[in-house]
C-alpha cells in the first residue's frame, strides 16, 4: 500500500487515478482533481435589457440534487472548440444552456472553483442586454431549465427555491454582488 501522506520525492505530483475527463493527484499528503480536457472555466450571469437575471435549474449527480446556478461549461473542451477565447466560450454556453445570447461579453472576475478539491479557475462573464433566441435546455447529456428572473426580485425567488430543496450555487450572489456594482456604475454614467 502506497503512503499518500509522503512527500513525493520529485516534487511533481502523482497521479492516483485518471478518468476519461479528470484526474486525482497527489502532491504533500494533498489529495485534488484536475480537468484533464479543457483550458479554463467561464461562468454567465446574463442580464436582460428589462434587468432580469437568466439562471439555470440542473439535477448535479454528485449532489443528488437538482441546483439553481449560473450558465457555465467548460473553455475548449471538445474538439471542435480547442482554442477558444473566454467570450467565444460564455456565447456558446449561454446559447446551449439557455438559448439566450448578447453581443458582448465583460470579464467580472476570475478566481478558484474550489480551491481545496480542484485547481479549475473560473472567469465570470457579463453579459448585457441578453435576448431570447433559441429554446435551450443544454446538449443531449443535459435537462436544464431555464428561468428569468427580475433582478428586484431574485434574492426572495432564491430563498423560495431554496425552501423547495434546490441547492443554489453561491456563485449566484458572487454574481450579484458584481452586477449590482456595475449596473448602479451604469446608471449612475446615465443620469
Amino acid at each position: 500500500m502506497t503512503d499518500i501522506h509522503r512527500p513525493d520525492r520529485d516534487g511533481e505530483p502523482r497521479v492516483l487515478a485518471e478518468g476519461r475527463f479528470v484526474r486525482l493527484l497527489s502532491d504533500r499528503g494533498w489529495e485534488w482533481v484536475e480537468r484533464t480536457t479543457c483550458s479554463a472555466a467561464v461562468v454567465i450571469a446574463a442580464v436582460t435589457q428589462s434587468r432580469e437575471l437568466v439562471l439555470i435549474e440542473q439535477h448535479r449527480i454528485p449532489l443528488g440534487s437538482r441546483v439553481i446556478e449560473l450558465p457555465a461549461g467548460l473553455v475548449g473542451d471538445m474538439t471542435d472548440n480547442k482554442g477558444e477565447g473566454l467570450a467565444e466560450a460564455a456565447r456558446r454556453e449561454l446559447f446551449e444552456e439557455t438559448g439566450f445570447e448578447a453581443s458582448h461579453f465583460d470579464c467580472l472576475l476570475e478566481g478558484p472553483s474550489s480551491s481545496g478539491l480542484s485547481n479549475e479557475v473560473f472567469t465570470l462573464m457579463l453579459a448585457r442586454n441578453a435576448r431570447r433566441v433559441g429554446p435551450g435546455g443544454g446538449d443531449a447529456t443535459e435537462d436544464i431549465q431555464v428561468h428569468v428572473v427580475p433582478l428586484d426580485q431574485v434574492d426572495g425567488w432564491l430563498e423560495s427555491k431554496r425552501r423547495q430543496g434546490r441547492m443554489i450555487s453561491p456563485k449566484i450572489y458572487v454574481a450579484l454582488y458584481f452586477l449590482h456594482r456595475q449596473l448602479a456604475g451604469k446608471s449612475g454614467q446615465d443620469g
